[in-house]
């Protein structure tokens, strides 16, 4: 039987990405990013809304582009698969996080909003098993 395991979010980000390296090198950037939705409330009639945080893991070049452009409260879309680890606390309980394991990105935050780290709208997606050397592009490198 066939499944499908996918997830694409559009939302802002808690905090900047932390970017650190596995000892091989690797690039892994983790950061949060909220989503809302606005409801009626059936009980008051009035307007609600509701946040949801969502973690989100990078790898390889597009850790290193998300820990160069992205900052807190950028806008940014997010398309990967849910991963749920399992793993031991401090004190040896069995503790699991479920996350996004994100293998595309697009930054949609207009420039200078946010922090200076970068903006623009402008996309990445690794190709070849993320061989991509290049950074998103940003409005100002296009010549006309």
């Amino acid at each position: 039987m066939a499944s499908l395991n996918k997830v694409m979010l559009i939302g802002n980000l808690g905090k900047d990405p932390e970017l650190r390296h596995t000892p091989a090198g690797t690039a892994v950037a983790t950061f949060s990013i909220a989503t809302s939705e606005r409801f009626k409330s059936k009980q008051t009639n009035e307007w609600e809304e509701k946040t949801e945080w969502h973690n989100v893991v990078l790898w390889s070049k597009l850790a290193e582009t998300a820990g160069q452009y992205l900052s807190k409260g950028k806008t940014v879309y997010i398309e990967g698969r849910l991963q749920t680890r399992k793993w031991q606390d401090r004190d040896g309980n069995t503790r699991y996080t479920t996350e996004i394991v994100g293998d595309t990105m697009k930054m949609l935050s207009p420039k200078g909003e946010g922090s200076s780290r970068g903006g623009g709208e402008s996309s990445y997606e690794p190709s070849g098993g993320g061989n991509h050397e290049e950074p998103p592009f940003q409005d100002d490198d296009i010549p006309f």
